[in-house]
């Protein structure tokens, strides 16, 4: 299973890697998406969830699990199950947590 994970965890970042060369620079970032993509991308690439593939940032899976307001996300960011970082207060502060939260709903339809 450590194996596995650190196989994944390596796929990510060089699927990042790979993602970044093909970037269109001319593309404005949405609000939150920096954010979203300095915590949160290598585990949950477009939306997905490299650990759970029934737990995505989809709509339809977060509304199945009954996440549906930033609210909801930052509770989960800030006691997570086993398989995520936990982002305490310190690591990351309420207004980027926010932020974070609101590019999700907003962009994993």
């Amino acid at each position: 299973m450590k194996y596995t994970v650190i196989i994944l965890a390596a796929i990510a970042c060089l699927s990042l890697l790979v993602m970044a060369g093909f970037a269109d620079d001319t593309q404005k970032e949405l609000p939150g998406e920096s954010l979203f993509n300095e915590y949160c991308l290598a585990c949950h690439p477009g939306g997905s969830n490299i650990f759970d593939p029934e737990k995505t940032l989809h709509r339809r899976d977060l509304e199945t699990h009954h996440i549906k307001t930033p609210e909801d996300i930052i509770h989960i960011m800030r006691n997570p199950g086993p398989q995520m970082t936990r982002f305490d207060k310190d690591s990351v502060p309420d207004r980027v947590a926010r932020e974070i939260a609101e590019y999700i709903l907003n962009n994993f339809k």
